[in-house]
């Protein structure tokens, strides 16, 4: 083609001269047949040796150092030749020295690429979700083999797509705003929780973590990151949840109640005196009693406690309630007793825990003692159930 460019402008120039006559035609055509063949023959002088010296360069990076660089009419080609000549003569030196094969070193040079290369896929097929990279959009632009195994699409499948592409409708929504405000600030993403959809239409629920990564002028280019699968956890915690309130729900109402039938019976029916608090407990071996603070640490307790639930006083002393309480958390322990210091007394339905694992259905009374800033629970066993 550029032959074929070059012939044309003297004809050209002719042809703009003596103008395109009948008359002129032949000697225009001979000199376009000339000049394009003069051309030609030109142009395979200087290619031939370029093509020659790309094709022994090539040979060079396999390995072959015995290559022959022949010379060429062009000086430039020949600076170059020698050039190259002079770098293989050194290469030779420094193999001769070393004391390798002239092969070996690119051989090895191509293993440790392919280990390296296998160590990195083992790496990523090893993660519990799939590793990925997207552009500043959140278009995918890599994503490791391991997604098929999760999502149902191959690597190639997902590349060209954007993430939101892959979540519920919802969950993109959700989403799209925390990207956009984390590409806007260049910041990570951090435990994003999203529901995806698999090619067979499964729901997969992730958690997505990644970093931006810039260019030299502090540009955001994309984000790495990687998609943990955490399904199973999230439906059992959903479950989890779902029964937590359910038995909340249930522990209030008996709650409520008891507090009701206390209301009417009276703190009388309880069958303590208030003033007898210091004296010993021996007199009420049908009920256990003990003694508490504000964070439900255990301050002293009668022996019917401690022997019901299989300790000694010593063990007993160095508990919390929430330590044998199979249903209350130390949480739960505190805010009860805060209801109690406003309200005087508070009757509930636990169970507890004996020493041995087993288990007691019981009914607790905490009640207030201000002039000691200190708590007592009567505790009764519940023989309802039996």
């Amino acid at each position: 083609m550029v032959c074929l460019a070059v012939s044309t402008i003297p004809t050209g120039i002719i042809g703009g001269i003596q103008g395109f006559q009948s008359e002129g035609l032949f000697l225009i055509g001979l000199i376009f047949l000339v000049t394009f063949f003069v051309s030609l023959t030109i142009a395979y002088f200087i290619a031939r040796p370029i093509e020659q010296l790309t094709e022994n360069i090539d040979e060079i990076s396999k390995g072959k150092l015995d290559v022959n660089l022949e010379s060429s009419e062009i000086s430039e080609i020949n600076n170059l030749t020698d050039s190259l000549n002079r770098v293989m003569a050194s290469l030779k030196l420094a193999i001769t020295k070393v004391g390798v094969k002239k092969g070996e070193i690119f051989e090895e040079a191509v293993k440790a690429k392919e280990t390296v290369e296998q160590k990195h896929e083992d790496l990523l097929d090893s993660i519990a979700g799939w590793a990925w990279e997207t552009d500043s959009k959140g278009i995918y632009t890599f994503c490791s083999r391991n997604v098929s195994k999760l999502l149902g699409y191959s690597s190639k499948e997902m590349i060209g797509k954007s993430i939101f592409d892959f979540m519920l409708p919802e969950d993109a929504k959700r989403t799209k705003p925390v990207f956009d405000d984390a590409s806007n600030k260049k910041k990570p993403i951090k435990n994003l929780e999203n529901w995806n959809i698999s090619k067979d239409g499964e729901k997969v629920c992730v958690i997505t973590n990644g970093i931006p990564f810039l260019d030299e002028e502090g540009n955001l280019l994309g984000y790495r990151g990687v998609d943990t699968d955490i399904t199973r956890e999230k439906i059992a915690y959903d479950k989890i949840s779902s029964l937590n309130k359910e038995l909340a729900e249930i522990k209030m109402e008996i709650t409520e109640l008891i507090n009701q039938r206390d209301k009417v019976k009276g703190l009388e029916s309880i069958g303590l005196d208030k003033n007898k608090l210091d004296e010993k407990w021996s007199e009420h071996e049908f009920d256990s009693v003990f003694l508490f603070d504000e964070n439900a640490n255990i301050l002293d307790c009668n022996e019917n406690m401690y022997k019901r639930l299989g300790y000694s006083k010593s063990e007993m002393l160095s508990l919390n309630i929430a330590d044998f309480d199979a249903l209350e958390s130390k949480k739960d322990l505190v805010e009860k007793i805060n209801y109690t210091k406003k309200n005087g007394v508070f009757s509930f339905k636990t169970i507890h825990k004996r020493k041995d694992g087993s288990a007691i259905l019981v009914h607790e009374n905490f009640q207030y003692l201000k002039d000691k800033n200190k708590f007592k629970c009567i505790v009764r066993e519940d023989y309802s159930i039996k």
